[in-house]
């Protein structure tokens, strides 16, 4: 059986690997997704001057109704708030990072729901 350690080195080796590739500038910033068991946090990254624009969060007032914030109804509502923040700062394309992880389950919901609310990618 695989330990949870040995899972999370190779997420970030997978998530070093697409790193090499993948990189936010100032016309496409990144959209960068983390998981934890509990939440589920998203933010749009400017990868030249190395500064998070927009940011968001099961863990923000927000979306404080929410009982589980490490479930797929959880994502859908980050992806929504992620996409309207970064709308009204007027980025529209990014580029998806999706951190390792499989584009499966609180993955594909978040990034489902951020194209839903006017993200292009």
């Amino acid at each position: 059986m695989i330990s949870k350690g040995d899972k999370n080195k190779a997420r970030l080796k997978r998530h070093y690997r697409i790193r090499k590739v993948v990189k936010g500038t100032p016309d496409r910033p990144r959209l960068s997704v983390y998981r934890s068991g509990k939440n589920t946090y998203a933010q749009i990254i400017d990868d030249t001057k190395a500064i998070t624009i927009v940011a968001a969060s099961t863990k923000e007032k927000a979306l404080a109704t929410l009982k589980n914030g490490g479930n797929i109804e959880a994502a859908k509502e980050v992806g929504k708030l992620i996409a309207t923040k970064a709308v009204e700062k007027g980025i529209n394309k990014v580029v998806f990072d999706r951190g390792g992880y499989l584009y499966h389950g609180r993955i594909q919901a978040l990034a489902d729901a951020a194209r839903e609310a006017g993200l292009e990618f």
